[in-house]
């Protein structure tokens, strides 16, 4: 067994539950009990440990990329001593979810272009179309599929997008964005406002899809996604009050905040 330690606490099927919530991810693939994702050409299969999770092959490559998608840089103790002192409704859902940590999308292309699918759509018509894309543009790893890089996309035509569920504008975007110079690893090295200013500049990439990149590749704890309609739902459920508003409430773990919000409304 070639064990990655994980911060505690982590719970596995939590954190994993997302890749399976809506439908199968080829890019982040459970098979059984194991979780499979394509990293640097190889078929990485990562499965729950005590003490972190297992992975297979486990070297300077995969390390990094695996600790990213699991969630690795959140820091949980912290959210949860403050949610009991000061939230008491985010201090229940941390009792219902211990130990979830949300999984972060490792490459900043591949995380646009997932929330470029997902805009106005259920999330499971965005699978099926995230799907579509990667079965059509990215390469099988053994369980796994790599994500289309942006190389690939840059070269398609908005006709081949729109043939696998894209909607016209939707394929202008993506397309957009894979042949912009924006450089995407240049990102993480910016404060947030500057990231969605750089994101919001590129024609169909609001201020959603901004907040969503700060929240899941970023990790930034202040990242709040207001305009999405299922965490105003859950503002609405749980707190009675307009999502916009709660942002303040939650600071300073409003990222983190509104992963577990989403997650309460899936676990039973």
């Amino acid at each position: 067994m070639s064990l990655l330690p994980l911060p505690e606490p982590f719970d596995f099927e939590l954190s994993t539950g997302r890749f399976r919530a809506f439908g199968t991810d080829l890019a982040n693939r459970l098979v059984d009990s194991a979780l499979h994702r394509a990293i640097g050409g190889r078929d990485v299969r990562i499965r729950a440990a005590r003490g972190g999770v297992d992975v297979s092959p486990l070297d300077d490559e995969t390390r990094p990329v695996v600790l990213k998608l699991l969630g690795a840089e959140f820091e949980l103790e912290p959210f949860y001593r403050w949610a009991v002192e000061r939230q008491p409704v985010i201090a229940d859902l941390t009792v219902k979810l211990a130990g979830f940590r949300p999984p972060l999308q490792p490459d900043p292309f591949e995380a646009l272009i997932t929330s470029i699918t997902a805009q106005q759509v259920s999330l499971f018509s965005a699978v099926a179309i995230r799907n579509r894309l990667i079965g059509t543009f990215g390469i099988q790893v053994g369980e796994a599929w790599a994500f289309p890089a942006r190389e690939r996309i840059a070269a398609a035509t908005e006709a081949q997008l729109v043939a696998v569920g894209f909607t016209r504008r939707k394929a202008e975007y993506a397309v957009g964005l894979a042949r912009s110079e924006l450089d995407l690893d240049e990102l993480a090295a910016l404060e947030d406002d500057e990231v969605r200013e750089r994101i919001t500049e590129l024609r169909g990439l609001g201020p959603w899809t901004a907040e969503w990149f700060l929240a899941r590749h970023l990790a930034r704890p202040h990242a709040w996604p207001a305009g999405d309609l299922a965490l105003r739902k859950a503002a609405d459920v749980l707190f009675g009050v307009e999502v916009a508003s709660l942002g303040e409430v939650l600071d300073p773990f409003q990222n983190l905040s509104a992963h577990y919000m989403l997650t309460g409304t899936l676990v039973p």
